[in-house]
């Protein structure tokens, strides 16, 4: 059986990909991350945020900008193509087809 944790990790890092995708520079901030991820039942403090945006960017999902005490994340192309379905990242959810 899964570890309920891991999966709630695994459906907020691609909450934040879809979340980083939809806007037209492909970045935001993590208090706006923070509350599109509440929209889904994922309400946790700006330091798990922080650190699930920090292994984003390790792995190379992302890239993080610190301007003052927010980070600022940027979809990576690594990021984009997971939710093209054209990778695989262990760690995040894989996205739906389109349609299903």
């Amino acid at each position: 059986m899964r570890d309920y944790e891991q999966e709630v990790r695994e459906d907020a890092r691609l909450i934040i990909l879809k979340a980083l995708a939809l806007q037209t520079d492909e970045r935001l901030h993590s208090g706006y991350l923070g509350a599109e991820l509440e929209r889904f039942g994922i309400d946790r403090p700006r330091e798990w945020i922080h650190s699930e945006l920090e292994w984003l960017a390790e792995i190379g999902a992302v890239v993080l900008t610190r301007p003052g005490s927010v980070l600022v994340a940027t979809l990576a192309e690594k990021g984009a193509r997971h939710l093209r379905r054209g990778i695989v990242i262990p760690g995040i959810k894989r996205p739906s087809r389109p349609g299903e």
